[in-house]
């Protein structure tokens, strides 16, 4: 090797390295399975944004709750211990009722229905979220929501006594209404929940169920469609505002590809998981009139609950969404 080659392969390794040193490595906690519709889709977006930055910002996904816990992932990103992340956004209902806005019981139960309810109230969370350090990238609904129980359950009177596992607000209030007793337990955790008998029982989108194996212990999947709870990405707005301009113009890109991309994704996923479970060995299909009818006289109560708590705001947001229909 001539001394002027030698020169420029150890420039071209200084070069390398300096841009490794400089590289921004942004770790993003997920709550989910690395398998789940959501975790896939982030994966797509961390891949986009390290390659449309050429590599400045390194993204890496962490998921099944491996980085933060589902309930600490929110803090963990306001605080600044994780740049990025992805969390269910109604779980945090308690810190603001506007965060509940996509659980609010048979509001939109239908996944046009439901974009249109988030084309008035995305723009108000975004803000809600802004008050609290983070930047909103995108969001993405999950498929509409059924009940999962052990046995057969035609009325609300079939649900007295059994352990819920609640993941936010509206979940346990379903509950209490509905006469079975709340247990908080993450998604990571409802495996175990399930199989050790801490809940019995549970509301979520064919794709949890799914995902979860939950025919190992449970044996009925009544569609309901009571509401598609959405899962939100955000940023630490002082990493954000530490990023150039072609970096955030880079990762806003991929974050309208994500969006897209993840809602096509749910609508796919709903008829698939769905398949899934009655493979499973459980039985899949609509709850009964009479059960759809008390489900809904306890999603009125819930409803006028939370408009009360969400004040002016909730109200504008369902009058907007109401004269769309």
């Amino acid at each position: 090797m001539t001394t002027l080659t030698k020169f420029l392969a150890a420039t071209a390794l200084t070069a390398v390295s300096a841009t490794a040193a400089l590289a921004d490595k942004w770790d993003m906690p997920l709550a989910y399975a690395a398998t789940n519709f959501h975790s896939e889709n982030a994966a797509q977006f961390a891949q986009c944004v390290t390659d449309a930055t050429g590599g400045a910002i390194e993204m890496v996904t962490h998921p099944s709750g491996s980085l933060f816990a589902g309930n600490d992932i929110k803090r963990a990103v306001q605080t600044g211990q994780a740049p990025i992340g992805e969390r269910l956004i109604s779980a945090h209902e308690n810190e603001n009722p506007l965060f509940g806005i996509d659980s609010v019981p048979f509001l939109a139960t239908s996944f046009d229905a439901h974009e249109k309810l988030w084309e008035v109230a995305g723009p108000k969370i975004a803000e809600v979220l802004a008050d609290q350090n983070l930047v909103y990238l995108y969001s993405v609904p999950w498929p509409p929501q059924g009940l999962y129980f052990k046995k057969p359950v035609e009325s609300v009177a079939d649900m007295a006594g059994v352990k819920f596992r609640s993941y936010s607000t509206a979940t346990a209030r379903m509950a209490e209404l509905t006469g079975m007793l709340p247990v908080q337990v993450e998604a990571a955790e409802l495996s175990q929940a399930l199989a050790t008998g801490v809940a019995e029982a549970f509301i979520s989108s064919g794709a949890t169920g799914y995902d979860r194996k939950v025919w190992e212990h449970l044996t009925h999947f009544y569609e309901v469609d009571a509401w598609l709870p959405r899962n939100v990405v955000f940023a630490n707005k002082d990493a954000w505002d530490a990023l150039d301009d072609a970096q955030r113009a880079a990762m806003t890109d991929c974050a309208a590809e994500a969006k897209a991309r993840g809602l096509q994704m749910s609508k796919d996923y709903t008829q698939l998981t769905l398949d899934g479970l009655r493979e499973g060995g459980m039985t899949v299909g609509r709850a009964g009139d009479g059960l759809v009818e008390e489900l809904k006289a306890i999603g009125e109560t819930m409803t006028s609950e939370w408009l009360e708590k969400a004040g002016d705001d909730g109200k504008a947001i369902v009058d907007a969404y109401k004269a769309m229909q």
